[in-house]
This record gives C-alpha cells, structure tokens and sequence, in this order.
C-alpha cells in the first residue's frame, strides 16, 4: 500500500511496498510516484492522477512498475482518492498486487494454444488435401476455419476429373468441431474421392458413403454432403444431397437460384434410399457450394442468410465476375467480422467448362444388331467432323465396348460422341446397376479380356 498527494508525491509506503519495489520509506518519501514507472509511461501516470482528482474510483488497472533494481513488474492497482471532513479530494491511496507469475502463465497458455491451434489446422489441411486444377475448369474456393474453440471442424470440398468431359463436385461437413470431426471428415473425403473415380452416380456415392459412416461406430455421428457431376457438353448437372444446404447456381444477367434437388436425409441416419436429379445449366452459369458455417451465424436467421447470400449472388453476377474477387466479397458481405464465426466457412465456386466443339448422341436397344450400327453412326461422326486419321481405332473400339454392353448390361444402350480441339472421346452407358470391372483371364477362358485391351488400345 502507499499514498500520495494529487500532484503525485509519495505519503505513505508500507514494508509490503518496501518488499515489492526494493524502496525503504526513507528513500520515496516526498518523491513523485512516477519513480515507479517505466520512462515511457509518464503519460499513463498523468491520465491516473487526473482520474482521481476527479474523485474517480480505478479498478484492476494493470501495467507496468520498476523496481530500484530496474527490474519490470507486472501489477495490478486499485486507486481511490481520500477526501477531507468536507468532502474535498486530497490525495490518493494505491493497492498494488504484483502479478507477474499470473501473465507469464498468460503467456505460455497463449503460446501453447496457438500451437496446437497451428499443429490442428495443419493436420485439418493435410487431410483436407488440394483439390486437383482441372483443365477447362474455373473454381474459386476459400476455406476459413473457426476463430473461437480448437478452430479446426469437418469441412471439406473435393474435385474429381471423371473423363469424357466430366467433372464431380464433392462437399461436406462433419457435424462438430475438434480433432475428432477433422479425422472423420478425412477418411470420408478419401472414400468419397475413389468412389466418384469409379463413375457411379450420385445416389450409389451417397449409399456408400452412408455405409461408411455407420462403420466408423462415431455415436450420433451426423454428416451432410453433396455431389455433382457436370457434363459439360449437354449443359447437365447431377446432383444428390444429403441434408446438406442448397446449392446455387448464378447465370450472369439471370442472377441466382437454388438448384432443384430431391431433400435426403444426411449421412449417418441409416436405412436410407437416396434419390439423385438432374437439371440443365446455362452456359457460364457458375455453380455455388458452401458449408453452414456460412449462413448459421449466432443471433442470424439461416433463412435471412441464404436470401442474403442469394441476393449478393445476384447482384455479383449481373456479369461474369471473376471468380476469386467473387469468392472474397461473398466471404466479406456474410461473415463481415473475420474473427468472430464459431464454425468452419467452406465456399466453392465452380464456373461450368466450356463445351465440346461437337457431340452427337444415340440410343440403341440391346440386341447384336447395334454393334455395326453403332460404328455405322460413329464413323458418319467422324467423317462430318473431318476427324478419319484415328477413325479405325475409334471403330474396334466402340465395337469391343459396345459388344461387352450387349451381352452383360441392361438397355437402352448410349452412345455419346464428342470432339474438343484436342481429344475425341466415345462413350457408351447403359442401365446396369453394376459396373464394368475388368479383370484377368484365365488362358482357357473365352472372356475377360475386352475391357483391358481397349484400355491398352485407348491409352496408346
């Protein structure tokens, strides 16, 4: 404890003063209190003395003393000013607790949390991975992780070039937060990844992965996720949801909607049939994919949100944007205070690929007469588009391909020709559940050979 008058010197210095600063009573009495303070922090000393002439109260101010050592302590004052019998304010009496122990704990405790907050994020993004760059292919995406608690969550997006001009678009989120959802969120980002490499469709994706979530025995473990595949000479989207939030799609000059897509149950609930759509989008339509953390902020409507998210979207894309300047305002409008979101922030967006230079299409029946039909109407493709250099090879193989579909798929068989300025690519889909599996066969065996041997041939 110590006193002093309101022009600042010193009146009374107790032996616990003596013992916190190194200061006899003989040595301070009379002089200024700023003896105790750092040079630099004259000012502060000033605004104090000023306060309690006033006859105000300070409370747990803390700062910086010296001691007659020179050493630095960190302390804690509470000032009030003493008054006379009539109420006139005469001096002052100060309570200084040294807490220096109390901020050098402050400060390993910081130093330990940022770094494992670094050492989270770092195996949040390890998990996470970098989604491929895909020719032909604008994206822009940003990823935020939550500012308040661990940081890290269950975000994820992911790109998949699936050949023929098709691309499958991956996002989800793990319900939660911790190390716990980020490790769940990376060994359904890998399984969901070779899925759509196979080329199933949406709706199989999502039932596998549904299974794959009730194998990872997490109790009342929830996650939403949506997958899309573009094909992008016809302009189409598949699309299925689970339970996640409704994908955008913002045509320049047409503004923005939501994507018509079937409401499924979110992965996790079990015993569930997930259905898939299809829709048709513009030509430089751009495709809008986010996470919760988004829209869900404290004290916000979700509802408000998504109008709010829509609205920007529109008034974005009266043109066609850049996509990064895009991505950076829809963050700033949404989430104007960086660091105040208690949740993870993922935002994809995925400009549609320009179309191929040419494509025909053709249905056929499953029967042994639409093999020389089909290579019948290829090499007419062919022929129109001026592309016979490669046009044998093109025929032995949709014949290899088209035989295989006959004899082991279900009708109506597809064929779909298309031509860019560097690839032509041959397509033929069926109505099978299953898909082709190549395999090695036996010397003996009359089959089992096609598959491998147009994947040579293709190759080459």
């Amino acid at each position: 404890m110590l006193a002093k008058t309101l022009d600042g010197h010193i009146t009374y210095w107790n032996a616990a003063a003596q013992r916190l600063y190194g200061y006899s009573r003989a040595q301070v009495m009379g002089r200024h209190v700023s003896l105790l303070a750092p040079p630099d922090h004259g000012p502060e000393i000033d605004l104090l003395m000023d306060r309690l002439r006033n006859g105000e109260r300070v409370e747990h101010f803390e700062t910086l003393r010296v001691t007659r050592h020179g050493d630095l302590l960190d302390v804690d004052i509470t000032l009030w000013p003493t008054r006379s019998r009539d109420g006139e304010v005469i001096g002052a009496c100060a309570i200084v607790r040294d807490i220096s122990d109390r901020k050098r704990a402050e400060a390993e405790l910081t130093v330990l949390y940022e770094q494992q907050r670094h050492i989270a994020l770092t195996l949040q993004r390890s998990l996470m991975g970098t989604p491929p760059a895909i020719p032909g292919l604008t994206t822009a995406s940003r990823y935020r992780p939550a500012t308040q608690g661990a940081g890290v969550g269950g975000d994820w997006f992911d790109l998949v070039p699936l050949g023929a001009g098709r691309v499958g678009i991956l996002i989800g989120d793990v319900m939660g937060r911790g190390l716990e959802a980020a490790a769940v969120m990376g060994q359904l980002r890998s399984a969901a990844h070779a899925l759509a490499k196979t080329g199933m469709q949406p709706r199989q994706l999502m039932q596998a992965l549904d299974a794959a979530v009730a194998d990872l025995d997490v109790p009342d473990q929830l996650v939403t996720c949506c997958y899309l595949v573009i094909a992008a000479d016809a302009g189409a989207v598949t699309i299925c949801s689970a339970g996640h939030l409704p994908t955008l799609v913002a045509t320049p000059g047409e503004g923005a909607r939501a994507l018509p897509a079937p409401v499924n149950a979110p992965l996790g609930v079990g015993d569930v049939l997930y259905q898939q759509c299809s829709a048709v989008i513009p030509p430089g339509a751009t495709l809008v994919l986010y996470t919760d953390g988004l829209i869900e902020t404290p004290g916000s409507d979700i509802e408000d949100q998504l109008s709010q998210l829509t609205s920007t979207l529109s008034d974005l894309f009266t043109t066609a944007p850049d996509l990064e300047a895009a991505a950076d305002h829809v963050l700033t409008t949404l989430l104007p205070d960086a660091e105040g979101h208690n949740d993870d922030v993922t935002l994809l967006l995925t400009r549609l690929p320009d179309a191929p230079l040419a494509a025909v299409a053709l249905d056929l029946p499953a029967v042994p007469d639409s093999v020389p039909e089909g290579r019948a109407f290829l090499s007419k493709a062919l022929t129109s588009w001026g592309c016979t250099t490669k046009a044998d090879d093109a025929r032995l193989l949709l014949s290899e391909v088209l035989t295989n579909a006959v004899q082991h798929a279900q009708g109506p068989i597809g064929l779909h020709v298309c031509r860019t300025a560097l690839d032509l690519t041959v397509e033929v889909g069926d109505h099978s559940p299953q898909l082709p599996q190549p395999r090695f066969a036996a010397e003996d065996d009359e089959s089992g050979r096609g598959l491998i041997l147009v994947r040579a041939l293709a190759d080459d």
